[in-house]
């Protein structure tokens, strides 16, 4: 039995007794919203416990990758946000940095747009309380975005990188800090690391089971300065099932939120609704 199965059927168990809780603020506090459709639609699409949709393996058996939703499904977009933080940052959150971006995590509360966290083991360690709090809350989802964010590839942005034979255990080891941390909604999939893999990554993850999520629409809010260059990209980009990937790292990704503000309005405009990845991927 793998790490993640493991998991499955500690938040089964979990599930049974524990009351759905917002997102937490800065100060751990619990946040709640009223009921809408929108979060109705939230807490009826496929979680972790009712087995998420997931996508063959590939040739030889490799860890299948997931970019776009189907665009005969109509109107659809998912809003994926990574929570980064490498293993070796604590210093530097001790020391005040924020990794973290709770303002954000709110604003989708508001604004009620379901979304995919792909969050990092070293993260959800620095702030159990908001991961704990975002894998309760039925509108969004946690996936696995590594431990530590190290690259498993060579040459992938400067990240230093996870050793073949020990990138697996890099991906049991972020399920076991979501798990440790009280999350529930949490999905198989996995993001690498800046995007970067080859097959003898696809093929070193193959026993955990995942399916690898990239996108197809790129922000650019990593390190940016400019919401509306962020906004109009994004807004740009997006087509009938589309796969987003942006930040929620208030030191990495500043202007995200304002960013967000500005995007979803203008979708919903345009007549697209807002989902998880496991949805996306269902259709």
């Amino acid at each position: 039995m793998t790490t993640y199965v493991r998991i499955l059927a500690t938040v089964a168990i979990a599930a049974l007794g524990a009351a759905l809780c917002g997102c937490a603020d800065d100060a751990g506090k619990a946040v709640t919203s009223g009921s809408s459709a929108a979060r109705a639609a939230a807490t009826s699409s496929p979680g972790t416990v009712e087995g998420p949709p997931t996508l063959a393996p590939g040739p030889d058996g490799l860890t299948p990758v997931f970019k776009r939703g189907n665009p005969a499904a109509g109107k659809t977009v998912a809003l994926t946000f990574d929570a980064d933080m490498t293993a070796d940052q604590g210093t530097r959150a001790a020391q005040g940095e924020r990794f973290d971006n709770p303002s954000l995590i709110a604003l989708l509360r508001r604004l009620e747009v379901p979304s995919t966290v792909f969050m990092t083991g070293r993260w959800a360690e620095e702030y159990p309380t908001q991961a704990k709090a975002i894998g309760e809350d039925p509108l969004f989802e946690i996936a696995n975005h590594s431990y530590s964010h190290y690259a498993f590839t060579a040459d992938c942005y400067g990240l230093p990188r996870v050793g073949e034979t020990k990138m697996n255990e890099d991906v049991q080891r972020a399920f076991t800090a979501f798990a440790e941390a009280g999350a529930r909604n949490v999905v198989p999939y996995f993001r690498f690391p800046g995007g970067c893999y080859d097959d003898a990554a696809l093929r070193a993850l193959a026993p955990s089971k995942v399916t690898a999520v990239q996108w197809d629409v790129v922000s650019g809010d990593a390190f940016a300065t400019d919401a509306e260059a962020v906004a109009q990209q994004v807004l740009e980009g997006v087509k009938p099932g589309s796969l987003v990937v942006m930040h929620c790292t208030r030191s990495a990704a500043p202007v995200t939120e304002d960013a967000v503000q500005q995007i979803v309005p203008e979708l919903r405009k345009r007549g697209y609704r807002f989902v998880k990845v496991s949805e996306l991927m269902s259709h």
